[in-house]
């Protein structure tokens, strides 16, 4: 049944899919079903797979994991679409209410590049507030962002929570202020992405208050499901209702949803439970030894999996990290990064890898520095 009223958060989504029924999947339809012949899938299974239930499309929204999702996440089941990781729901929400040529979103740099390729292939405006590089790391200036939002007639505001690269923990009363400032004007979506890392609460039972906050989670990070692509969009039911319309019919593969539940069985996410633990231990460990490197100008605090970090010879360093077969992200093509890489947390074996490196390569640069002749009359 199609949604006609534009009270709420509908308001924000393109007038011209207001109306929009999408695709109706063969799946969709036919109930309990015996017999299945309605969606011309063959008769037989492959023989690579024979018993797998691989040649019957899989269920538009998986209704087990989705409860499931919902159930941890601490949602209603009608506020949450799964997707294919998180980058679905970001595509999904700009196409759902951006309009091409027209309307904009606001991102802050340095962010998560998806949020402005997803708009740029949609041909939207991206309107960037850059954090600001404190004492403190980096920090959102809100009332900024809520300003050039309604300046700029931005119809989603990209928050990154932590953010990626920034390792920022953004403050939840923020976001609230935020979203009942720019309420009927712009939807705020915070993506959390790394909040397990913070072990800090999800901003998603603001929803129920403000219809125009949307939250991304996904099973990629924590979880140790990336290679699975599972993500999840949790927002007011009408908003999803909109962006289960705009999805493709099938977006989850029956063997990614199997794999989905099993991995955040109770059993599972007390194991999860314990690596997040690891981890954050280790990004305390591996924050404290880099700071105590010469040749390292500075390392952000961090709320997530990852350290960024400037050093005194950015292009160096990361080639002899590459020569030791340690793949770390090269930051400089951010405008604001240009002697930065970005360091996801290992296990201890191979953080330890990374110091190793470090310190090789740095003392090398130090040394250099001691020995540099000194520039005079007869040099």
């Amino acid at each position: 049944m199609s949604v006609t009223t534009t009270d709420g958060v509908l308001a924000l989504v393109r007038p011209d899919l207001r109306d929009f029924a999408g695709y109706s999947s063969a799946r969709s339809e036919g109930g309990d079903g015996r017999i299945w012949l309605n969606a011309n899938e063959s008769a037989w299974d492959n023989d690579a797979s024979p018993d797998s239930g691989l040649r019957r499309y899989p269920e538009p929204q998986p209704a087990a994991l989705r409860q499931a999702l919902a159930d941890m996440y601490g949602v209603a089941a009608a506020q949450l679409l799964v997707g294919r990781g998180s980058d679905e729901g970001i595509d999904l929400l700009i196409r759902a209410l951006c309009r091409p040529g027209d309307d904009a979103v606001l991102v802050t740099s340095p962010t998560f590049g998806m949020y402005a390729v997803c708009a740029r292939l949609h041909g939207t405006r991206v309107v960037d507030v850059p954090l600001t590089d404190t004492d403190d790391g980096f920090e959102c200036d809100f009332d900024a962002v809520a300003t050039t939002a309604e300046k700029e007639d931005a119809r989603i505001v990209f928050l990154c929570s932590p953010g990626n690269p920034s390792g920022t923990l953004l403050p939840r009363d923020a976001i609230r202020r935020l979203a009942r400032r720019l309420h009927g004007r712009a939807l705020v979506v915070v993506d959390e992405a790394y909040v397990e890392y913070a072990q800090a609460p999800s901003v998603a039972n603001l929803i129920e208050a403000h219809d125009n906050i949307a939250v991304l989670r996904t099973l990629s990070k924590a979880h140790a499901l990336a290679a699975a692509r599972i993500g999840s969009v949790l927002a007011h039911e009408a908003l999803i209702g909109v962006l289960r319309r705009c999805q493709a019919p099938y977006p989850v593969p029956a063997p990614s949803a199997q794999t989905a539940l099993a991995a955040i069985s109770r059993t599972a996410r007390n194991s999860t439970v314990g690596h997040v633990q690891a981890g954050v231990d280790e990004r305390k460990s591996l924050y404290a030894a880099l700071r105590g490197l010469a040749g390292v100008r500075r390392v952000y605090p961090s709320r997530a999996n990852f350290l960024l970090v400037r050093t005194a010879d950015t292009e160096r360093v990361y080639r002899r990290l590459l020569a030791a077969g340690v793949v770390v992200r090269d930051m400089r093509g951010h405008a604001a990064l240009g002697d930065a890489l970005r360091i996801s947390i290992g296990t201890p074996e191979q953080n330890a890898c990374v110091l190793a490196v470090l310190r090789e390569v740095l003392g090398e640069l130090a040394d250099a520095r001691s020995v540099a002749p000194v520039q005079g009359d007869n040099a």
